[in-house]
Order: structure tokens, then C-alpha cells, then sequence
């Protein structure tokens, strides 16, 4: 009697991400999208100002590292900020009168949330982007004037 060979059947092919974009490539894409200020001071970037690339929502609690999660940020509000939640460093830096940009963070969490919902997964992430939005949604502008960031 022969033997049998026993052939297991082919994995199936997993599904290959693009490569994402070098660190320079990004603060480039980011720059060209958001503009040469930083989003939460409101200096320009360049020159004495060094531009990075900031997580919107911080890996920490989260969030993935695409363009759809960073902005461009000085250095200094970079490394200020830390894991703190973005509508309580955007209350901070307003606090410091600084001109931190609320509506490029809503449209950056905004966009964030289409990228997941279109992505998928993220699930530490969502949560904690839900709850960013309602507060940015809800909150007083510094000026007092009694209309929310949505209205």
C-alpha cells in the first residue's frame, strides 16, 4: 500500500496595508493639509518653531497612527500636552492665551471618526473619540459669548 501525501489547502492571502509615509512625508501630507500654524498655539511653523506631527486622539488611549489622527503642531505644545485629552489641552492652551484653533480640531476629529468608521477596528479608540466630540460640540467658546462650537 502507498501513502498518502496529505497537502493542506493554501492559506488564504492576507490583506496588505499601503506602506505608511516616513515621518518627514507625513509632517509634509499634514502641513499642506492643515496649514503652517499649530493648532493649538497658533504659531506659525518654521524657523525657530519647530512643526511636528501630533495624535489627535494619543496612541496611549488608542489611536492609530494614520494622517487622519495627526495635525500639525509646534514642538513645544507637542511635548506640553502629552496624553491629555485634546478638548481639555485645546481649554489649557486658551487658558494660557494662546490661539488654539477649535474648529481645525473638530474637523480633524471629525475626520478621524470617518476614517475609523470607513477603516474599521479601533475599538479602544472610538469610545474615547466619541466622548472628545460631544465635548468640543458642547463647549462655551472663550469669549463668552454663548454660542457653542456648533452653533
Amino acid at each position: 500500500m502507498g501513502t498518502m501525501s496529505r497537502r493542506r489547502p493554501p492559506a488564504p492571502p492576507v490583506p496588505v496595508r499601503p506602506r505608511q509615509p516616513g515621518r518627514a512625508e507625513r509632517l509634509t501630507e499634514v502641513l499642506e493639509r492643515d496649514g503652517d500654524t499649530c493648532i493649538w498655539c497658533g504659531r506659525v511653523l518654521g524657523g525657530l518653531v519647530q512643526p511636528t506631527t501630533e495624535h489627535v486622539v494619543p496612541r496611549l488611549k488608542g489611536g492609530p497612527s494614520w494622517l487622519a489622527n495627526e495635525v500639525a503642531a509646534c514642538r513645544r505644545c507637542n511635548a506640553e500636552r502629552g496624553h491629555r485629552a485634546p478638548v481639555d489641552w485645546l481649554e489649557e492652551c486658551e487658558r494660557r492665551g494662546w490661539q488654539p484653533d477649535a474648529g481645525r480640531l473638530g474637523r480633524a476629529l471629525d475626520a478621524l471618526q470617518a476614517a475609523i468608521d470607513r477603516e474599521g477596528g479601533q475599538r479602544r479608540a472610538r469610545p474615547y473619540l466619541d466622548a472628545q466630540l460631544r465635548r468640543l460640540r458642547r463647549r462655551r467658546p472663550p469669549s463668552g459669548d454663548g454660542r457653542t462650537v456648533a452653533s
